[in-house]
């Protein structure tokens, strides 16, 4: 449903979305609303991937998931958009000649333009009445136009169109979708975009008037964070929410105030190449400075037993990698004198660098075709149950292993067809394409690792997106619905309570199955420090949240980690997943 008059005459289908007719607006204080808002500003997102996560948060309030309301807010590298009742003409250019992709989309209105430098909003509302599409849109005008006002840019709504209006143009674009009472889509607010794409264009189906900037009009420019932080209350303000959750994302460059990321400082320092494994900082007392003293239900014993050495042999006569080493797990000691581990494909060296992470970064050797085989051997060979198969990322190779992956999957079920697999994935940099080669080969667990809060993903990593990780995850539930999705958050980083009980929340909307949290241990005197040993008390009432929110099972405890009781996990989950065809 998109946001087309009902009780007026048609109107032409103008700008952004469909034409409406001024509405008296309710204020806020007539029309509070009760649900939780919870806003995210995601930073730089594919627009692909930004519309899945709209999918799995509007499935979300369909389905039930979660009753709380979201403002997600984040820029697009270039693209056009044409609605659904578009003119492909009014885009003026060849496509081919184009930088910048093109996608038709399921909203109303014509075409635009998404780009560096324009901060674009995606609230996923639920509308109490579905009439109230009209004085839906109008608000999301005044909450647009009360965010100029700060500025001291004087606009409006004007009669005959929609979205934003000043003296120079317009600067702000609408156009939404309702279905099952739930908005999609949303705004587009100009504030120093590449204006030479506008030029492809006719902005929203109008060829005859301007379009204009924030920082054109107030003379200099607007950073997003600006932005940003002038928009969360004016947009909670008109919508009348008495309550409210925000997380915010580091910005990058251009995007807001200069920062500095601990990764980078950590990268810049060698700490993740092989040459300064043998060059450690001195600890005192084994702690860096500022580091709190380790608590006793953090002390792991060694067992350096028959099981454990007789896996250590196992692994290295297959010339196989494991994680439990390579990210010195300190669960290994129970894992393998049980006889289980969690085998790493694709090498030993990763492409990319996480502060919290022992595994080598560098320029990876060619990958093993072999390697499937001999995991399969492995797993055969340890007569395992269930089977976690993981691997460092690989961005230099144009799937980032995800044939690899499928392969592993299909030879280790054909060597130990009772086996279930669950695999822990790199985001293949959001490669759809890549993600569907994985599910084909259907594993009965897909993970992926969240890792860390919002506010933490680019100090921790370096190529990392917290709407990217959610979106792949719930990419993957579509791709094999009876399939399970895992994903996991280590704590003790630096995040807060409140972060990691609305990122619980965020797992829930998009319908992940299984969450582990653990403790962060840092995996020697190189990486970043450990902000603080989080109580058991603490990851007792994660779980409960976790659950009470409706997350089949969450695995919260000080060592645990995503593999850990991998197979406990799995069986704690109430469905039955079906054999994968033969």
């Amino acid at each position: 449903m998109t946001a087309t008059p009902t009780a007026a005459a048609p109107a032409p289908n103008h700008a952004f979305g469909a034409e409406i007719r001024p509405q008296r607006v309710v204020s806020p204080r007539q029309n509070e609303r009760t649900r939780l808002l919870r806003t995210r500003w995601l930073g730089r997102l594919p627009y692909t991937e930004a519309w899945d996560l709209q999918r799995a948060l509007h499935q979300g309030k369909v389905a039930g998931r979660t009753e709380d309301d979201y403002l997600l807010l984040l820029e697009h590298p270039p693209v056009f958009t044409i609605g659904r009742n578009g003119d492909a003409s009014n885009l003026l250019v060849d496509r081919a000649h184009l930088e910048a992709e093109v996608h038709h989309v399921d909203r109303g209105g014509d075409i635009t333009f998404h780009g560096p430098g324009q901060l674009v909003g995606y609230p996923i509302l639920a509308l109490d009445d579905p009439k109230q599409i009209v004085p839906y849109v109008r608000k999301l005008e005044q909450a647009l136009i009360a965010t100029l006002d700060g500025f001291g840019v004087e606009a409006w709504a004007e009669p005959g169109y929609t979205g934003v209006w000043t003296a120079k143009g317009k600067v702000a674009a609408i156009g939404v979708r309702v279905a099952r009472r739930v908005t999609m889509h949303g705004f587009a607010l100009n504030l120093h975009p590449d204006m030479g794409y506008f030029a492809m264009m006719n902005p929203c189906g109008i060829s005859d008037r301007p379009v204009t900037t924030l920082s054109d009009l107030v003379g200099r420019k607007v950073s997003v964070e600006e932005a940003v932080e002038a928009l969360i209350p004016q947009f909670e303000s008109v919508f009348g929410y008495r309550e409210s959750e925000s997380q915010i994302a580091a910005y990058a460059r251009g995007q807001g105030r200069k920062s500095e990321f601990e990764v980078d400082r950590l990268l810049e320092a060698g700490t993740f190449s092989q040459e300064s494994r043998s060059q450690e900082p001195i600890l005192l007392n084994g702690r860096l400075p500022g580091e709190p003293a380790r608590p006793d239900w953090m002390k792991v014993t060694a067992r350096l037993d028959g099981d454990y050495l007789e896996m250590k042999k196992l692994m290295r006569g297959l010339e196989l990698n494991t994680v439990c080493e390579e990210a010195n797990c300190p669960n290994i000691y129970e894992c393998w004198g049980m006889g289980t581990a969690t085998l790493m494909i694709l090498g030993d060296k990763c492409t990319r660098a996480c502060s919290f992470c022992n595994v080598t970064t560098g320029k990876p050797t060619e990958f093993d075709i072999f390697e499937p085989f001999r995991a399969a051997e492995a797993i055969a060979k340890m007569n395992l149950k269930h089977a976690v198969i993981t691997s460092v990322n690989r961005d230099d190779l144009d799937d980032g292993g995800a044939g690899i992956f499928a392969h592993t999957i299909t030879e280790s079920r054909h060597r130990s067809p009772g086996t279930e697999i669950e695999v822990l994935i790199p985001d293949f940099k959001g490669d759809r394409e890549a993600l569907q080669t994985v599910m084909d080969a259907v594993p009965e667990v897909l993970n992926h690792n969240t890792e860390t809060v919002l506010r933490l993903q680019r100090d921790i990593r370096t190529s990392a997106n917290y709407g990217r990780s959610l979106a792949l995850l719930w990419r993957a539930k579509q791709m094999n619905p009876e399939g399970l999705t895992k994903s996991g958050l280590i704590v003790g980083m630096g995040e807060t309570r409140e972060e990691v009980l609305g990122t619980l929340a965020d797992m829930r909307a998009v319908g992940i199955d299984i969450v582990t949290i653990g403790q962060y241990l840092r995996p020697t005197a190189r990486h970043r420090p450990i902000h603080r040993y989080v109580h058991p008390d603490e990851f007792a009432e994660y779980k409960a949240y976790g659950e009470g929110l409706g997350i089949p099972h969450v695995e919260s405890g000080p060592l645990v980690r995503s593999s850990y009781h991998a197979k406990e996990s799995r069986e704690a989950v109430p469905v039955s997943i079906s054999p994968p065809p033969s």
